[in-house]
């Protein structure tokens, strides 16, 4: 594969992603499929451009930047481990500062749960994934996938922050987030049972990750 080839992949693959923010396009998709076959086409549709980009920076021509150490394997299974956790305990969740929440209106800021810490798991999970695997991934093409896409999840935190802080206005905005500051940083779970299922859930998604990684992204995750 040539840059030029590895270049128009990631076009690509940031203007499917440019899909939910343009209301436009977003609305007559929905019109046309519903809300629920919506979710669940750019669900795959997105997974499916994240594993061609990384396919592709695999074949790019290949520049190393720095060597593959032994440790830096190990703290990306401890990195995504907690990526992984952070994304299950996110799942279902009241969430009035990003998008997706569930039930926001239940939201008590008193019992944030993973909010306290993140106010945004998703971008926070995939930050952590891009800076993980950059540790082991020297090559200039990895280097510009996983810094790009890191860079993209972390400004993306700023552009959520901004429109969500218009749609509620400043001033609820800002009193929202003082009292989910306020809140107990290690609060006990409300429900053991759904913390053990969260639990569950994120584990299992690290072992499934794990085990798949060969045969998805063609390198072992050992």
């Amino acid at each position: 594969m040539t840059w030029t080839e590895f270049a128009a992949v990631f076009a690509a693959f940031f203007v499917t992603h440019s899909i939910p923010v343009r209301p436009a396009i977003k609305s007559r998709l929905i019109a046309g499929i519903g809300q629920c076959g919506f979710l669940a086409g750019y669900s795959i549709l997105s997974l499916g451009m994240l594993i061609l980009l990384i396919w592709s920076a695999g074949r790019a021509p290949h520049v190393e930047l720095w060597p593959q150490m032994p440790w830096q394997r190990h703290a990306v299974h401890l990195g995504m481990l907690a990526a992984c956790l952070i994304l299950a305990f996110s799942l279902g969740r009241p969430n009035p500062f990003s998008f997706g929440g569930a039930g926001n209106g239940d939201f008590d800021p008193a019992r944030p749960g993973i909010v306290r810490i993140f106010r945004h798991p998703v971008p926070a999970a995939l930050a952590f994934w891009a800076g993980l695997h950059l540790l082991p991934n020297g090559d200039l093409a990895h280097v510009l996938l996983f810094g790009v896409l890191g860079g993209f999840a972390i400004a993306g935190r700023a552009l959520i922050n901004r429109r969500k802080r218009r749609e509620m206005g400043s001033d609820v905005w800002i009193d929202l987030d003082r009292k989910v500051a306020d809140a107990p940083l290690l609060a006990g779970p409300a429900s053991p049972a759904g913390f053990a299922l969260h639990l569950a859930v994120g584990l299992g998604t690290f072992a499934t990750l794990f085990w798949l990684h060969p045969y998805v992204i063609g390198v072992t995750a050992q």
